[in-house]
């Protein structure tokens, strides 16, 4: 429900980057935040619940109500306060298949390239690698202009994450409660476009062209697991900003990844847009994170790309 991300998450650098981790030209980054928040890019952190272990007795409560508890979650995760990791990100999409070693620094998230079509790059591509970092240390006015962009992209993602237990209205899906991989009761929920829901700003309206599933861990009250489809056309101003094609689809997987810091672990983006009425984008992208490390407290941006660029490159 949150990205960091792929919008609410952070950008992994001030060079271009994978297009799920930042839109470009309205590619419809605010349906994504939905599922990402998040994502990005990247990372998520969610306060410890004192709830009782769940049973059948939980579908009593209002299916609105998971939501609620569930966005209150995601608020926290978007921001993950005083939470730091390192991880790796697997990204394929137009510009290929791209891994990259990722930290999150007190000032925001750096990235080094370290793998590319599932090689370790050419001594010409690190090098480039190295420069462009070497360039971000020497650089920090470049690199906060950056990171002020990825604030306006969180402020937007929470905007649309508090919206989202009155734009949708939610229904339990048959079989509840469902059972996860690790054996913990989830609780599962249909949503659709709430027809009462009036958007407050251009990027809400985003919300009524969407519908799909959510799978909320019922101890928690994380989400565990979001499928999306646009199932109508959503203009923005009128079709002159942008308008999102019906039929794109978007998927979101998050877990812990220790310490009960929540960040997604899979995204999907599959969607297509047309852009100030001039060309159309059509976006399909995989990322996936993994190999999680929780840092033991807060580094400036400069030390975490040094740290990087002291990692010797992985062979495979």
């Amino acid at each position: 429900m949150t990205s960091d991300a792929v919008s609410g998450g952070d950008d992994i650098s001030y060079a271009p980057q994978p297009q799920v981790l930042r839109g470009r030209l309205l590619k419809c980054r605010w349906l994504g935040v939905m599922l990402l928040a998040a994502c990005a890019c990247t990372g998520r952190w969610a306060a410890a619940q004192n709830n009782p272990t769940p049973s059948a007795g939980l579908l009593v409560e209002p299916p609105r109500s998971w939501v609620a508890d569930a966005v209150k979650n995601e608020l926290v995760a978007l921001h993950h306060p005083n939470s730091y990791l390192r991880y790796r990100m697997h990204v394929i999409d137009s510009k290929g298949d791209q891994v990259r070693d990722v930290i999150e620094s007190k000032d925001g998230s750096v990235a080094r390239l370290i793998l590319k079509d599932g090689r370790r790059l050419t001594e010409e591509e690190d090098k480039a690698e190295r420069r462009r970092l070497n360039d971000m240390i020497a650089s920090p006015s470049d690199y906060f202009k950056h990171v002020k962009n990825d604030s306006e992209g969180r402020k937007l993602a929470d905007q649309l994450i508090r919206l989202m237990p009155d734009a949708m209205i939610y229904t339990y899906a048959s079989g509840q409660p469902q059972t996860g991989s690790d054996g913990s009761p989830e609780v599962v929920l249909d949503f659709k476009p709430n027809p009462k829901f009036s958007p407050p700003s251009v990027p809400a309206q985003a919300l009524t062209g969407l519908e799909g599933r959510v799978w909320i861990d019922a101890k928690s009250h994380q989400v565990i697991r979001m499928e999306g489809t646009i199932f109508r056309a959503v203009n923005f101003g009128w079709g002159m900003l942008a308008h999102i094609y019906p039929g794109g689809h978007l998927v979101l997987e998050q877990a812990d990844a220790g310490g009960n810091r929540w960040i997604f672990t899979r995204f999907q983006e599959d969607v297509s847009v047309r852009a100030l009425m001039v060309k159309t984008i059509h976006v399909h992208a995989n990322v996936e994170a993994g190999s999680f490390q929780t840092l033991p407290g807060p580094i400036g941006y400069q030390d975490a790309v040094r740290m990087l660029l002291n990692t010797p490159l992985p062979t495979k």
